[in-house]
């Protein structure tokens, strides 16, 4: 059995905080609540103009990208930090999709050329594998046939905004498809801010990439890995603002937020979202090291998707009736966290794979 050669690094660097600070002072100007309510209501639910003030103003599309092949050359450290803040802001962006998973398979794969392209955030990909799909479960694939590929995809995550599509045929290879080539045919998704889509491939050119096994199972850890941090922000965002405004709403003449009933679950909330904000940590602390990166990945799913998801319902409970309208932006944070508790598998499927990673009997 192979042991961790270092302990976890769970703590922000001087560098993390200052990006971290800028990025929400951006979120800030491009994705106000009322803002990203209006875009869901909108036939354009991406907001393609945060797209670029975060990729070709901050340069942040190719974090996970070596320098020589037009990045960064940062690491998932920077990564979960950036998706802490959209997480808070529950920006409509393709980040997610194309900074991260994309882009871990296009690392795989090691095509430089698209993998520049997406670093610089002027093309957008996205990962043609159902958004539920858990790292090492089975992917659908297309079929390929004398280099043009056919068949559908459902669920895929931001295709609508997508200018490549990295598709799995079913001779085993990743290919590259423009995004024009096929139909993309926008889906009923519960988060407006993250919309889904099927794909349909009817003889669209592909030009193959490499094997799409190893690249989707990278892609997928990544993405389930950093979701975390994601649902990390949204965690936070809700038990900031829900103490926030028991503070000020008053009941017999006397905040809200002073009756020990609701004291005790603020307090344990606040032991949950601070235990999340550790596995967070850990699972983009492994992805960078690669250091029992399978482990963290599954304990911070295993653990993120519920606590996500009580955060905002009691966020929305304790914010009483304001909380019930749309205006109000908590049932953005709701549908988000309810979303994500299904992305890159549930939590019940990271508790069995991690099971059999540490050789324990599933429940």
């Amino acid at each position: 059995m192979t042991t961790r050669r270092t302990q976890p690094d769970l703590l922000y660097s001087q560098e993390e905080e200052a990006l971290r600070a800028a990025v929400r002072d951006l979120l800030a100007d491009h994705c106000d609540a009322p803002g990203v309510i209006a875009r869901t209501e909108s036939d354009a639910p991406h907001d393609l103009a945060a797209w670029k003030a975060l990729t070709e103003g901050m340069g942040l599309a190719g974090l996970l990208v070596p320098e020589k092949q037009g990045g960064q050359g940062a690491s998932h450290r920077e990564v979960a930090v950036v998706l802490e803040e959209l997480g808070r802001a529950v920006a409509p962006v393709p980040y997610l999709s194309s900074a991260v998973v994309a882009t871990e398979a296009l690392l795989a794969c090691g095509d430089e050329e698209l993998l520049g392209k997406l670093a610089s955030g002027r093309t957008i990909g996205a990962l043609a594998v159902g958004l539920h799909v858990a790292p090492g479960a089975a992917a659908r694939a297309v079929r390929v046939e004398d280099g043009r590929l056919y068949g559908e995809l459902t669920g895929i995550a931001d295709a609508v905004a997508a200018d490549v599509l990295l598709v799995p045929g079913d001779d085993g290879g990743l290919y590259a498809v423009e995004a024009a080539a096929g139909t993309v045919t926008p889906q009923v998704s519960f988060d407006l801010t993250r919309p889904l889509a099927t794909v349909t491939l009817d003889g669209a050119a592909g030009r193959r990439l490499g094997d799409a096994g190893p690249a989707v199972r990278r892609a997928l850890r990544a993405g389930a890995g950093l979701l975390a941090s994601e649902q990390f922000g949204l965690a936070e965002w809700a038990l900031t603002e829900t103490v926030r405004y028991l503070k000020e709403r008053k009941q017999f003449n006397r905040p809200v937020g002073g009756f020990q009933a609701l004291k005790h679950r603020l307090a344990q909330l606040w032991l949950e979202v601070v235990n999340l904000r550790a596995a967070a940590r850990g699972a983009a602390d492994a992805l960078a090291s690669g250091e029992d990166a399978d482990v963290l990945v599954a304990v911070a799913q295993a653990y993120a998707g519920p606590v996500a998801v009580r955060a905002a319902e009691e966020a929305l409970q304790l914010h009483a009736g304001i909380g019930m309208t749309w205006e109000h932006p908590i049932h953005l944070y709701l549908k988000r966290a309810k979303a994500d508790a299904i992305a890159f598998g549930t939590a019940g499927a990271h508790r069995g794979a991690l099971a059999e990673l540490v050789d324990l009997q599933a429940p």
